[in-house]
């Protein structure tokens, strides 16, 4: 990570890896500094054994931060990055993190919205419940690297968030210390977490927006993103 005069925006992915959030980082290239790591486990990349949990992962990222002198970052995240996101601010105590944007992420435990379990599912059948349309994903033909990969992917996200599923048992009481700006976004057709799960979860951050996005589901950045970057774009404009 390197330092910068432009503002500095953090893009967190979710389970499916890096390749899902791409197009989040390359909207903000112009005019930001975007840092897009790989979550340590994805993609082949190791995981130390101590990074075992979203609360880990977030620690991880706030010195990586630090090491890089940064301060006031904006963390946009999805999914399992937007879980990672809410633990930074509430654990980054020096200013680093200056707003969190939240895509359909996971972390709290609703009642009555549980989450979906998408272990063992073949991509087609995550797509059944993962976008609006799910002709939209393109599956690239299957190669034992491509096969590898996938594989990985959804050990390490079992490795730091299986156990239990998705979830925090305190994140939901702990969300109202939360003291930056926070915007929560929802694909209005998510399958794996509902936008009535996302809007407990905004409701628990004090003072976050929340905004619901047409005909997408849990990756709206791949399937509205025109939608979505006006609603990242109005929110950064406002801080």
């Amino acid at each position: 990570m390197t330092t910068t005069s432009r503002p500095t925006v953090l893009v967190l992915h979710g389970g499916g890896g890096p390749a899902t959030v791409a197009p989040i980082a390359a909207h903000f290239a112009d005019s930001a500094q975007v840092l897009a790591p790989t979550i340590p486990g994805w993609n082949g990349t190791p995981r130390p054994d101590h990074l075992d949990s979203a609360r880990a992962l977030a620690a991880h990222f706030l010195s990586e931060l630090a090491e890089a002198s940064l301060r006031d970052v904006v963390v946009v995240g999805n999914s399992l990055g937007g879980w990672i996101a809410a633990e930074m601010s509430l654990a980054d105590t020096e200013g680093r993190v200056g707003g969190i944007a939240l895509i359909d992420v996971v972390g709290i435990e609703v009642p009555g919205q549980p989450i979906r379990d998408l272990g063992g599912l073949a991509p087609q059948q995550i797509a059944q419940f993962s976008f609006h349309d799910p002709s939209k994903l393109v599956v690239p033909p299957p190669t034992p690297e491509g096969l590898a990969i996938v594989r990985g992917n959804q050990a390490a996200l079992m490795a730091v968030a299986g156990d239990p599923y998705m979830h925090d048992p305190s994140l939901l009481g702990r969300l109202g210390g939360i003291t930056v700006p926070a915007l929560v976004v929802w694909g209005d057709s998510d399958g794996v977490v509902t936008p009535e799960y996302g809007r407990a979860y905004a409701a628990a951050i004090p003072g976050a927006r929340f905004e619901l996005i047409d005909a997408a589901g849990h990756l709206p950045q791949l399937e509205q993103p025109a939608a979505l970057f006006r609603v990242l774009d109005d929110f950064l404009a406002a801080r």
